[in-house]
């Protein structure tokens, strides 16, 4: 047995669906199946999604209001209008920001940027920030971004005399600002076919309308914020995000270059893992520590020696915003241990004063990703008494709609169904916490709070190969919606299997079916190699790729969990390694097994808290409980018929066969009935006789061992046929017919001798069947509940 670390949940195709785009697209069935997993079975939608280089942007005037906004944006250009853009503090807000400045900037207007600091004035537009607006001759504000719960600040925009136009893509609340015109794709009666835009989508799309054709040079950041955003990657956010990697991977924008540089990020090959990893943090980075007006400028400079110095300052900022991130994670991981463990709360909430509300949002992620619960992180402000919040969920927990059963208390907030902020009074937060648990209690099952892996299908060896990679390929780029491909190979044969890198934390095997192998590279899974026996049938998950070197192309494996249903057999036989074994078992699962009460006593001293049972008789075999536990033989048993009565029947789930025996009987001579019938002989002749002084003598002129006539000896001793007295052995003469058998001695001799031929000088297969014989192979996933 190997658990898995999630739960597989692997995707079911429509077998008649897979048939039909195979045969009518000409795809692998790979491809077909992954289509359909997607919801792409209709053979054009398919077709579209496959190629959709040849798929045509929507038209931006089916928005609600957009004629109305372009009307009003033309109108200020060309009075010379003050323009003020009002954007968000991340990526998503960043590239907005950036395209409407660049838009209006080519159109000639008179335009700036406000983002609001995230630490002085939070999300969103803000009461102080219109009226400085208006101080400064503003006549007109967009958002971007942002914009749709702005109820207040579109009241006193009204009242200031201010034109506010809202662009933006999160989740409308129940009543919309008085605004002069809303852009969003999701509001009620929109005829717009897509509502799954981001911010930066969204602000791409006025843009759009606004030139009159479609800016292809923009689309590079709304690339960016598409995939920063972790919007659904189908449809038109597709579209954006391959022709704006396309043009990232030849840009001209000296900011992008300079991050690339210092990310060490290969332009010509970027691709939707480059953005999300590497390139996005880093313009994040500004805003979560401090203004995110560095990343703007970046993005708009033509100047590649300030891009250099902005791209320098955000790369020192994104540096001390993994170390905080780091820092704030360790403490809430206390937090969480000693105030809210997850065992008692299927919601948690973990707040401090002086916790960076710029990265809380990241340490909320990592608290998901260690508990699989729905998580808010939260940051005091106790002179204000507020707490600036970020959640995350999980699947199953829409936080969007729960967070706003709890709008009485939550006079700030908006988001998504995976993804929050919000603004309370810190001493609302235990009545937050108490309703979200019992939200979570009601709507989660305990299945629900462990990890899921949701795999696409399930392949074997023999069906991974150059063609079938390169044509999954085409479904990227991918992300929200349109994952990477994960698949599942199951039970297949181990080739081979070790520990690479300087300190072994990696995984690297080679799978084997039916001839055909695949090579598997597991990042950080090093561990896991000391828990699969090479005998074992290993099922993996993970991500196809192609490796390439020296001009040589190979199909590859990315591992991410692996799992072996049935039980294990490591062998540690005459390797003397008892510690090794207790260093990487579960004490609380593991059963160490002697045979000799003196092997107890030393054992429990050595191993610590584990379970050690000294079996000495077959009724304590009988009674030894060992299901779904991992057994360790220490010493071997007296019998063959002790071990079978403590394995039958028994759902095991792993055996470390360490077998020990202090002298072995196996290479000694078992002396046969010829052996007898001489040594009988000799005494009926010469005896009777000093076995002390003779036996030496004796053994050597038979070529026997002195143990073997000392055995011989006590074996018809016990059988009467001799008598022993003094040294002196002589045949009984009235002894009775009797079995070489009716002697204990030769019982004992003859079953030591069966048990290390079976159990200690037998091969790793042969020890393996011999298990298989009584062991009930039904052990399931039980470990991993």
């Amino acid at each position: 047995m190997l658990n898995s670390k999630t739960r597989w949940i692997v995707r079911s195709s429509k077998k008649e669906k897979v048939t039909q785009l195979v045969e009518e697209i000409n795809v692998t069935p790979l491809v077909a199946s992954l289509l359909v997993n997607r919801g792409l079975e209709n053979p054009e939608e398919a077709r579209a999604f496959l190629f959709s280089e040849k798929q045509e942007f929507h038209d931006p005037f089916l928005f609600l209001d957009m004629d109305i906004a372009v009307k009003r944006i033309k109108q200020a250009i060309a009075a010379n209008e003050a323009i003020m853009i009002f954007g968000d503090y991340d990526a998503d807000g960043v590239t907005s920001t950036t395209i409407m400045m660049k838009m209006l900037q080519e159109l000639g207007a008179n335009v700036q940027f406000y983002i609001p600091n995230r630490f002085t004035e939070g999300y969103g537009p803000n009461e102080g920030a219109f009226r400085y607006a208006h101080e400064i001759g503003i006549s007109l504000i967009i958002t971007v971004d942002t914009g749709i719960a702005a109820l207040n600040e579109a009241r006193v925009a009204k009242e200031l005399g201010l034109d506010l136009i809202i662009t933006d893509h999160h989740e409308p609340g129940p009543e919309l600002p008085d605004a002069y015109a809303i852009i969003h794709p999701k509001r009620e009666g929109s005829t717009y076919p897509f509502g799954e835009l981001c911010g930066a989508g969204v602000a791409f799309k006025l843009a759009h309308a606004l030139f009159g054709k479609l800016p292809d040079h923009l689309l590079q950041f709304a690339a960016i914020g598409t995939i920063a955003d972790l919007v659904p990657l189908k449809d038109e956010n597709r579209l954006i995000t391959q022709k704006g990697l396309n043009i990232i991977r030849n840009t001209d924008s000296v900011g992008l270059k300079a991050l690339f540089k210092l990310a060490g990020v290969e332009q010509g090959a970027t691709n939707e893992e480059t953005i999300g990893f590497s390139i996005a943090p880093r313009i994040n980075a500004a805003g979560r520590l401090d203004s995110a007006d560095p990343a703007v400028y970046l993005m708009l400079t033509d100047d590649p020696y300030e891009a250099e110095a902005l791209a320098e300052d955000i790369e020192q900022l994104n540096k001390e915003r993994k170390e905080l991130v780091n820092s704030l994670t360790e403490e809430a991981i206390q937090m969480v241990e000693q105030h809210y463990p997850a065992d008692e709360n299927s919601f948690l909430i973990v707040g401090k004063e002086g916790w960076n509300a710029g990265v809380i949002g990241i340490v909320a992620s990592k608290l998901v990703e260690k508990y699989y619960r729905p998580t808010i992180v939260l940051s005091y402000d106790q002179e204000k008494g507020l707490a600036k919040g970020s959640a995350r969920s999980i699947a199953g927990f829409d936080l969007f709609k729960n967070l706003s059963t709890c709008r009485d208390i939550l006079p700030h907030f908006g988001g998504h169904t995976s993804a929050a902020g919000m603004t309370l009074n810190i001493r609302d937060v235990e009545e937050l916490r108490f309703r979200l648990n019992q939200l979570a209690n009601e709507q989660l099952s305990e299945e629900d709070l462990i990890p899921i892996t949701y795999i696409d299908t399930e392949v074997s060896v023999q069906d991974i190969d150059i063609t079938s990679i390169e044509e999954m390929n085409k479904l990227a780029p991918y992300g929200m919606d349109n994952p990477k491909p994960k698949v599942l190979i199951k039970d297949a044969s181990i080739e081979s299997i070790r520990k690479i890198g300087s300190e072994q934390n990696h995984l690297k095997l080679t799978l084997e079916h039916e001839g055909v192998s695949l090579d598997g590279v597991g990042f950080g899974l090093g561990e896991v190699c000391d828990h699969i026996s090479p005998a074992s049938k290993l099922s993996v998950i993970g991500e196809l790729s192609i490796n390439e070197w020296n001009n040589r192309k190979k199909p590859q494996i990315f591992l991410q969990d692996l799992s072996v249903s049935t039980w294990q057999l490591f062998d540690y036989r005459g390797a003397k390694k008892i510690i090794e074994i207790a260093n990487h078992l579960p004490s609380e699962r593991t059963k160490w097994i002697v045979f000799r009460q003196e092997y107890a006593l030393k054992l429990q001293k050595s191993i610590g808290d584990s379970e050690v049972l000294y079996i000495s008789s077959s009724s304590e075999a009988d009674e030894a409980q060992l299901d779904h536990c991992y057994v360790v033989l220490v010493d071997l048993p007296p019998s063959k018929e002790i071990l079978h009565r403590l394995l039958s029947g028994k759902k095991i789930a792993r055996i470390y066969a360490h077998l020990f025996k202090a002298e072995s009987d196996f290479f000694s001579t078992i002396p046969t009935r010829e052996h007898f019938k001489w040594y009988y002989a000799l005494i009926a002749k010469k005896g009777p006789f000093d076995l002390k002084r003779h036996g030496d003598t004796i053994a050597k002129h038979k070529g026997w061992t002195r143990e073997t006539i000392d055995f011989m000896s006590q074996v018809f001793f016990e059988l009467d046929f001799v008598t022993m007295e003094n040294g002196l052995i002589s045949l009984n003469k009235g002894a009775g017919k009797k079995d070489l058998t009716d002697s204990n001695t030769y019982r004992q001799k003859l079953a030591q001798y069966e048990v290390e031929k079976d159990l200690l000088y037998s091969s790793f297969h042969q020890l393996k069947d011999w298990f298989d014989q009584f062991i009930q192979e039904t052990v399931t996933f039980e470990e991993a509940l």
